[in-house]
Order: structure tokens, then sequence, then C-alpha cells
């Protein structure tokens, strides 16, 4: 048993932190914090889902044509209501970015504008209509109109049942529209051509995927608004990317990834009470993007970079092997020893790297170093070898007998060819050219690998 002072300070510190905003946030005692914190994520979720379909079209502009085309929707909805009721508001700003949607189709389709000048046109024109309206609104003297201004900023702190309730409405709609035409959305947006050409209507498709991006943007402008919607559609949908080559998972991460994003900033803004959720909804995808740029194990830059020193690695290892191999069938001794300045002369490596891979290679027993600091060839270096070897002529006389290339320009490419057979293409290789002895230079093949 701990003593009774001990208890008592553990029970201090226990209240202390069951008071502490860190663990508050998750009791959601407070009605305003499970709206904000469901709207936040139901956008996070649609924005990636959609988002990632215009992401694989290249239209990620698109979003923020869409998003600035909203406002003077907003701007006319309110002046025809004179309140600011969600539904009506919501509708003004669809059909405003549907027309928006619409007028680049119509410029990409039946002018010579290019896609980027129609995107550029809407969003300069509609964001200049709705700046208009919003500053007639600002002196009509409309009680009303106070708050108007948290579509252009975003104010997720506002959300109330209402907003919730279309935010939700709007989510599942979108969803189902996605799950319903997943395959459709997938022909067209990986190749739109062979859409066409199958009979389907591309047209039809391409309005309806564009219709979603309206609802996505549109959803969203009361949480992060105008400015910052197409963050919340393109980078969830980059970063997922980063982690996988099948559409499907993309999908599924790039609406984990939003709705992630969209708690830590429900989060991080009730730690901070002057914190905007928007903005910290954008920084927290940025960082999930900035992360997967950097770790995704196939694609991120770090495991990339990781990849190709092990590759070079294993290059120069290779390059050593079939240098000292060349060295033995030279003089038709292979256990013949040699210095590094026989090596450094063949493969013009630097000393430092090449010590560090005679090192190597001998502490994996391919190599043998005498007392006099010479090397020599192990049975199974001089195996490995002889397989780079006979891999390098197999490729010479492939590219000279079949492709018609000049003897003496095949080395380059025979060099860099030997380290990435796999032991299928070599018997590839050996049916194609019918068991050859002699490469186009004169020199013996190795069989299978041996001397």
């Amino acid at each position: 048993m701990l003593p009774s002072k001990w208890l008592a300070l553990l029970e201090t510190y226990r209240a202390a932190a069951m008071d502490s905003p860190w663990v508050t946030f998750f009791q959601f005692n407070s009605v305003n914090v499970i709206y904000v914190t469901l709207g936040c994520i139901i956008l996070g979720m649609t924005a990636g889902l959609i988002g990632s379909f215009a992401f694989l079209r290249k239209r990620s502009l698109l979003g923020d044509a869409m998003s600035h085309a909203a406002w003077p929707g907003i701007g006319a909805a309110f002046m025809l209501q004179g309140a600011k009721d969600p539904w009506v508001i919501l509708l003004g700003a669809l059909l405003s970015c549907w027309l928006g949607a619409m007028v680049i189709e119509g410029l990409v389709r039946y002018t010579r504008c290019k896609e980027d000048s129609a995107l550029g046109i809407v969003l300069s024109v509609f964001f200049g209509l709705g700046t208009l309206i919003s500053t007639h609104i600002q002196h009509t003297g409309n009680a009303d109109q106070a708050g108007l201004n948290k579509f252009f900023f975003g104010q997720a702190a506002a959300l109330v049942k209402d907003d919730v309730m279309v935010l939700g409405c709007l989510g599942i709609f979108m969803c189902l529209g996605v799950l319903l035409a997943y395959k459709e959305f997938k022909i067209v947006s990986f190749d739109p051509d062979f859409a066409q050409a199958t009979g389907l209507p591309t047209r039809w498709i391409s309005l309806a995927l564009a219709t979603l991006i309206v609802f996505a943007v549109c959803i969203g402008l009361q949480v992060v608004g105008v400015v910052l919607m197409a963050a919340m559609l393109v980078t969830p949908a980059a970063a997922a990317r980063y982690w996988t080559e099948r559409l499907s998972v993309m999908l599924f991460l790039a609406a984990l990834i939003g709705a992630f994003s969209g708690f830590l900033g429900a989060y991080i803004s009730y730690l901070g009470p002057k914190m905007p959720t928007g903005p910290w909804m954008v920084v927290a995808v940025t960082t999930l993007f900035l992360f997967s740029f950097f770790l995704a194990p196939k694609r991120g830059v770090v495991p990339r970079l990781w990849r190709m020193a092990l590759f070079r690695k294993k290059t120069a290892r290779e390059n050593v092997l079939r240098s000292l191999y060349k060295f033995g069938e030279s003089i038709q001794n292979w256990d013949a020893p040699h210095t590094l300045a026989d090596l450094v002369q063949a493969r013009r490596m630097a000393l430092p790297l090449l010590r560090r891979t005679m090192a190597g290679l001998v502490q994996d027993g391919l190599l043998i170093e005498t007392s006099q600091g010479l090397y020599q060839l192990s049975d199974t270096g001089l195996k490995r070898g002889a397989r780079l070897t006979r891999l390098h002529r197999l490729w010479e006389l492939y590219l000279t007998s079949k492709l018609e290339i000049a003897p003496d320009h095949v080395h380059d490419d025979a060099e860099e060819i030997e380290h990435i057979l796999t032991p299928e293409l070599e018997r590839r290789l050996v049916e194609e050219l019918d068991i050859p002895k002699i490469d186009p230079h004169g020199s013996h093949i190795p069989a299978g690998g041996t001397s």
C-alpha cells in the first residue's frame, strides 16, 4: 500500500489531468465540440474521396476555381432570402459552382481556350462578381449579414446541428455516387480515350464527377472557406498516392487522411480557442502529405534514396567481382591475386569507395585477402563473377544480333543491364540466341555462371 500522502498527490495529479483540455476534448461533454468535430471529419473524408478523381485527372485546380465560383452564389442566396439559412446558402453556392463548372467545360469544348485559361477566367470573374455582391450587402444595413464572411475564410467553430445535418446528408450522397459509378469514374480518370472508344458517355460521366466536386467544395465553405478549400481537395489525394498503386486503396486512404486531418484541426483549435479550425486542418493534412512524401515505403523520398544507395553499393560490388574475373580470364588463372591499384585502373573507382567495397566482399566471403594486402576471388566470388560476365556478354550479343547495334556501342548499355537481369530473363536470352558460346567481341561466354 502506498502512503496516504502519495495517494493524495496522485489523486491531485489525476484530477488536474482530467481537467486539462488535452483530455476534456475526448470526453465530448460540449455539444459544440461534437458538431465541430463531426463537421470537420465529414468534410475531410468527402473532400479526400472526391478530390482523388480530380487529382488523377490532373484537374487539381478545378477545386480552387469551384470554391471561388461559389462566392457570388452565397451572396445572391442571402440577398434573395435576407437570412443565413444554411440550406438556402448551400443551394446558392451549389448553383453558382455548377454554373462555373459548365462555363469551364464550355470554354474548353467550344473555344480555343485551354483548360488552365478557362479555370483562370472562371476563378477571377466569379470571384470578382462575388466581391461586388458582398460589398453591396454590406451597405444594405441588413443585420443578418453579420457572419456571412465566414464562408470566405471558414468558421468551423460556428457549426450548429443544422449545418452538420447538411454536411452529413451531402456526404452520404457523394459516397453513394462514388460507389455506384466507381467503374465509370475509374475508366474516365485513367484512360478517357478508351472509355470513349468503348461507348461510355464520357461527357455525362465527366459532368457527374464535376457535380460531385461541386458538392464537395460547397460543404467545405463554412469549415475552411473559399480560400483553403482547394487544399482539402488535393492534398489528401496527393498524400494517399504515395502509399499505393490501387485506386480503391487510394480512395480509402485519401478519405482516411482527410478525416484524420479534420479531427486534428478540431482538436488543435480546441486546445487553443483563438486558433481557427480550417487553417489547422490544412496544416494537418499538409503535415501528413510531407510525411508521405518523405517516408512512404515505395514512393517516398527517403526509401527511394535508400534503395538507390543500396543499388549503387550492389553495382560497385558486382563491378569489382567481374573485373577480377576478367583479370583471371586474361591469364587463365582465377587464383592469381591482384592489388587495389589494378582495380582502380580497371574500374575508375574512388579509392575510399573501393576500399569499403573490398572490405564488404571479404566479409561476405566473396574475396580472399592475402597477408600481402592482395585480393583474389573465393569459389563463391568466382561463380558470381562468372555469372555477371555471362549476363554482360549475353546482352551485348542480343543487342548486336537482334537489334543490329554496332559491337562498339553495346558495352555501356550492358554495364548497366547486367545488374538487373533476372534468371528468367537470362533463360529467355539463351533461348532467343540459341545457346551462344561467343560474344560480339570474340570472348567466351561462361556457361551457366561457372568458369
